[in-house]
């Protein structure tokens, strides 16, 4: 089927090359609930064909459709691999501009469902297919007629993942990606995050997107109907043990979901999950490439350490000076689109300053590295745009860690038990000099810690996501705290937190979960962001290696990265706890292999902080006069 979706107001010649019309912004206010703009369209009128085969190396036929400009030159193709739906484009809630816009800045823009999604045939395993399917597709889109040869991708999420593994694999004639929300590695910061399963994020997503999706693919109505119904009512399962028999995944028939008990059963980093790193493969990616994150999102850590790693270890120079990171006041979804009732309410107050510039961003980016356009969004170093929480402003850095940063550490000092007295739990820059007692909690699996915000997925209306009041989470026995002293001036920590801290269990296995929270003069709170570590990982994600009953050990745990402007007169306090639920699953503490056992069992946990145990937290402090405002949002 082909049809005109879109005709400009006028032609301009030469619309297949160098650079586009400066149009008005995409960024410009529209009403809310009104996705996408129609401002801001391209010179070239646009056709679109529905369901153009591809044929994959194993004889495997994929559909996608293709949006065509109508020029006589030929111009460069941006392509979409989604397991999402083609028809949708992850257009909604509030993404992306719809193909036809791009196209009609002059690209060939094509949207193909991936294997055993959608229209394309075969059949659906996460992760398995995309390096292979995306080699042959970039491979097979530069083909088109009507191609110039250059290919970018783009997308979020999942469509972010399959433009990394194709981007490993190498195709020829792939030149750039943008990839958003998206992660470094499918165990580590994706399926499980500091060793614990993301139950909030992997069930909920597992049932009523993959799961219902690629049942409705295979013509198994029945099993895609029950799917989304248990989707719809995901907190009911979020208590079920044991994973590995997960009653809507079918754990008895395998046409259904194999891939999901496969992530159960994988509980380490082994060879399963590093077929598929990219963390470990920057050296095949040969492109320069634009990262897209957010401060709250639900892949945050790997979209930064995507930036890192390709700077370090890019497979061409090119490659290596050509990466820019994007970090927004956003999370999973909706990102910067205030009144769209999917962020947090914290986020959305930042107002228009916080409004997305993804798609002017992109598409200057394509017109650059796909049309030769000399518009300076590159300029030959590394680029870090990121906006600072409580300032509600953009900066630029070209690096991360922000040059300049001083790693401050802060150590517990006095008990982090909630008393009569309130909190009085202290962070300071000294070493403790005299003896202090620990601090004891009890921590029961089946009574975990309420998440409060968080970095999960995928919006803060389905899930802890985002910054949130922690009053309730703070009423706990079982949360020890611990505050700065009141900041005698305003205050930026921008970059990566760690906690350093001393504990003992009476179990074998169990968690330790820290939170960073900013307090302001009146005493309301929020958090800034959150980390976990399972005991039995301390010593790595490879393998799991029980802990020694009543014995302290030192474990660091990894906080994701913030950006926030502490007010004078505000505080910052760390909590301390062994759960986080529904944001992870809790542990429980038996140190049998995870997700094969309904079996739990408590745990008393101590925490040290002496002048031989010393628990501290090192922050980001980013010195005053340090990077300047970035210019957002972007023009062409």
């Amino acid at each position: 089927m082909i049809a005109v979706v879109a005709v400009a107001a006028s032609m301009l010649s030469g619309c297949g090359g160098g650079t586009s019309p400066v149009p008005q912004g995409s960024g410009t206010p529209i009403a809310a609930g009104t996705w996408p703009p129609a401002s801001g369209r391209g010179p070239c009128a646009v056709s679109k064909r529905e369901n153009v085969p591809a044929t994959m190396r194993d004889g495997v036929v994929l559909k996608a459709d293709v949006y065509r400009p109508q020029t006589g030159d030929p111009v460069p193709v941006i392509l979409m691999r989604t397991q999402y739906g083609k028809d949708a484009a992850q257009i909604q809630p509030y993404r992306y501009q719809s193909p036809e816009w791009f196209a009609s800045h002059c690209y060939l823009v094509v949207v193909q469902d991936i294997r055993g999604q959608g229209a394309s045939g075969g059949s659906f395993t996460e992760f398995a297919n995309d390096g292979a399917d995306g080699y042959d597709t970039v491979e097979w889109a530069a083909a088109l007629p009507g191609s110039n040869g250059k290919v970018g991708m783009y997308g979020s999420s999942y469509v972010g993942a399959t433009q990394w593994l194709a981007a490993t694999a190498t195709p020829p004639h792939l030149t750039t990606i943008v990839p958003a929300n998206t992660a470094s590695d499918y165990y580590d910061g994706w399926t499980y995050d500091g060793g614990e399963f993301r139950l909030a994020f992997v069930e909920p997503w597992a049932m009523g997107t993959i799961g219902s999706t690629a049942a409705a693919n295979r013509g198994d109505a029945g099993t895609a109907e029950q799917l989304e119904a248990d989707s719809a009512q995901s907190t009911r399962w979020l208590n079920y043990r044991p994973y590995q028999q997960f009653p809507p995944m079918h754990p008895g028939d395998p046409a259904v979901a194999p891939w999901f008990f496969d992530w159960i059963r994988h509980s380490a980093r082994d060879d399963y999950w590093k077929q598929w790193s990219i963390r470990d493969r920057y050296a095949n990616v040969h492109v320069p490439v634009l990262d897209i994150e957010g401060w709250y999102d639900a892949f945050l850590a790997g979209g930064v350490e995507n930036f890192t790693g390709m700077v370090q270890h890019g497979g061409t120079p090119e490659a290596r000076a050509g990466e820019r990171l994007v970090i927004g006041p956003w999370d999973h979804i909706g990102w910067g689109r205030p009144g769209t009732g999917l962020s947090a309410p914290l986020l959305s107050a930042a107002g228009a300053a916080g409004d997305s510039p993804v798609n002017d961003l992109m598409l200057a980016w394509f017109d650059h590295f796909l049309k030769g356009a000399d518009n300076k969004v590159v300029t030959g170093t590394p680029m870090v745009d990121y906006f600072l929480r409580g300032a509600n402003i953009w900066k630029s850095a070209t690096a991360w860690p922000l040059p300049d940063t001083r790693f401050t550490d802060y150590y517990f000092s006095g008990s982090g038990a909630p008393t009569i007295a309130g909190r009085t739990g202290a962070l300071t820059t000294t070493v403790p000099a005299a003896a202090q007692p620990p601090d004891t909690y009890y921590y029961d699996p089946l009574n975990p810690v309420p998440s409060a915000g968080g970095h999960s997925c995928c919006s803060a209306s389905s899930g802890p996501q985002g910054p949130d009041d922690q009053g309730v989470v703070e009423q706990r026995s079982d949360v020890l705290t611990w505050t700065t002293g009141r900041m005698s001036a305003d205050t930026e920590l921008t970059g990566p937190i760690e906690v350093k801290l001393w504990a003992a269990s009476t179990a074998v296995d169990t968690d330790f979960t820290a939170k960073l929270i900013a307090v302001a003069p009146d005493g309301s709170t929020e958090n800034l962001n959150n980390g976990i570590l399972r005991t039995a990982f301390r010593d790595g994600a490879d393998h799991a290696t029980p802990i020694e009953p009543g014995r302290p050990y030192q474990y660091t745990i990894r906080i994701w990265p913030t950006s926030y402007l502490v007010p004078a007169d505000s505080r910052l306090r760390l909590e301390i706890s062994s759960s986080d639920f529904p944001q992870y699953a809790p542990n429980p503490n038996t140190g049998e292999p995870f997700g094969q056992s309904a079996n739990v069992l408590g745990a008393t946990q101590t925490i040290l902080h002496d002048p031989v145990h010393p628990s501290e937290i090192v922050l980001p402090i980013v010195p005053a006069g340090g990077p300047g405002s970035a210019h957002f949002p972007v023009t062409r």
